[in-house]
């Protein structure tokens, strides 16, 4: 083998070793910057509702002529 032919495959050896080196995936765990916001908006009709529901009940139990 001549000079040429034994560098060209060391080469293409190095530029891949290279290759897979430099695209390595790194994983970084980190607090954040800003504070974590949990926005917990709660409908209050369904609290409502039942209630009403539970005075109907009361009301009609109490007065069975009505219904």
């Amino acid at each position: 083998m001549t000079n040429g032919q034994t560098v060209r495959p060391f080469c293409i050896a190095m530029g891949t070793a290279y290759a897979l080196v430099a695209c390595s995936p790194t994983v970084k765990v980190a607090a954040p910057d800003k504070p974590i916001e949990i926005n917990m908006n709660v409908k209050i009709e369904h609290e409502i509702r039942v209630k009403i529901e539970k005075d109907v009940e009361e009301l009609v139990s109490k007065n069975k002529d009505l219904f």
